[in-house]
């Protein structure tokens, strides 16, 4: 390996992992407000979303159907009752039942 490779790696390690220390440094005695605290638990959400959404609806170009009837099962599952296995692998299955039957 190149000598001039294990400083830009550490380096890399230090800015990455820099921001994610120092607020644990600064503020672990803070108390958070409850209205910040209800908004940073919406990011994982969103961010899945964001993620997520555009791939399922480009996944069956040709049915867009099952896509929307897999992102229905997983809204209404989800919202009664939770969890993330079930309503991943329902969609899936629902997703292939429509093609299946569909197709």
């Amino acid at each position: 390996m190149d000598n001039n490779l294990i400083p830009l790696i550490l380096g890399m390690a230090v800015v990455t992992y820099g921001p994610r220390l120092l607020p644990f440094l600064f503020f672990s005695n803070t108390r958070i407000p409850r209205r910040v605290d209800a908004f940073l638990k919406c990011i994982p959400v969103a961010a899945i979303g964001a993620l997520i959404i555009p791939g399922v609806i480009t996944a069956t170009p040709d049915m867009p159907e099952a896509a929307l009837l897999g992102i229905g099962f997983t809204a209404v599952y989800s919202f009664f009752r939770g969890g993330i296995i079930v309503p991943v692998l329902g969609s899936v299955g629902v997703a292939y039942l429509v093609m299946a039957g569909l197709g």
